[in-house]
């Protein structure tokens, strides 16, 4: 097992496969887009898998693709493939926005791909058009369709913005009461690939007394360990919600989670700048042993919360990415 330098042991990995995106969310990028990183620089699909199955020997146990959006990557449904093979993973998950998704669904239930996270801001098709920049709302809700009807568990992720999406709180609440989904409400992260601050007027409490006021009988659910979600069940719904203290950062005391960034850069907590390339390493010719013994000494030095990763930032004058270039 892989544990940290305050005894926690890290079992998840969430791997993006790529920095690029058909949307253009307003919290992740900015509208005219990212320098999209150079192919080259993009760790390769038999990279992925090396580093994973190293992983997973260490005692990975649950891998999240992420991106950008990963379904924009050509081979990623061979990737998974591969990937959903390897002995030991228990747990292989993905967090789409929902574009291109819905044609690959079948395949995914067949590789034993049990839950999804779709990213979901808005239910209204002009704060859908505002938030991403792009019109896509029909496709998002097919997919969301389509998951349901395969039997695979959704968790809809929308990021709560002052001026931007409080009036879709509720309606996305409300999906609840006939859908088996848990909708979970996201502070605002400063990860939008501008120097721009965000405004935490919106902050978990503040979105929990929002529903409070819509849904008084809301009472709180037992959380699963090392959960990033606070759970709420509304009697008479089929689905839950939750809240994600992302910005406040109230559950990373228990954090079990690395990140891999496109580009192969190992980072121990969302809010540091990570120092460890394997793809680069890789390309070096290191051995498995000699990755394994970096990984741990990475992981040894794990912040202990998200707050002192920051602090780790500012110290060395380093500014917040996009989400996009780190994985979401």
């Amino acid at each position: 097992m892989i544990t940290d330098g305050h005894g926690r042991t890290i079992n998840y990995l969430r791997l993006a496969v790529t920095d690029r995106c058909n949307l253009r969310c307003t919290y992740c990028m900015p509208e005219s887009g990212l320098d999209w990183t150079p192919r080259s620089e993009l760790i390769t699909t038999p990279e992925m898998l090396r580093i994973c199955t190293l992983l997973i020997k260490m005692g990975i146990d649950k891998i999240r693709i992420t991106g950008g959006e990963p379904f924009v990557r050509k081979d990623l449904l061979p990737f998974l493939h591969a990937l959903s093979v390897i002995s030991g993973l228990q747990e292989l998950t993905i967090t789409t926005n929902g574009l291109l998704t819905a044609p690959f669904i079948p395949e995914l239930k067949k590789m034993g791909i049990r839950s999804v996270n779709l990213s979901l801001d808005s239910l209204d098709q002009d704060r859908f058009i505002a938030i991403t920049r792009r019109d896509g709302l029909a496709q998002v809700l097919g997919t969301l369709d389509a998951l349901l009807a395969n039997g695979i568990a959704v968790k809809i992720n929308a990021v709560v913005m002052e001026e931007r999406n409080i009036e879709d709180i509720i309606p996305l609440a409300e999906l609840t009461q006939s859908l088996p989904v848990s909708v979970r409400f996201i502070e605002e992260m400063p990860f939008n690939g501008t120097m721009q601050n965000v405004s935490l007027a919106w902050n978990s409490q503040r979105i929990l007394s929002h529903l409070k006021e819509r849904f008084p009988t809301l009472k709180k659910a037992v959380d699963e360990s090392h959960a990033t979600a606070l759970n709420y069940d509304i009697p008479g719904h089929k689905g839950r919600v939750g809240l994600i203290p992302a910005y406040t950062r109230s559950f990373c005391g228990s954090c079990n989670r690395l990140r891999i960034t496109p580009t192969g850069t190992l980072r121990t907590c969302l809010y540091e700048a990570g120092q460890l390339n394997l793809k680069d390493r890789i390309r070096e010719g290191y051995t498995d042993e000699m990755l394994a013994r970096l990984v741990r000494n990475a992981v040894m030095k794990k912040p202990l919360d998200g707050w002192a990763a920051e602090r780790g930032l500012i110290a060395n004058n380093l500014a917040h990415q996009s989400m996009a270039t780190i994985g979401g």
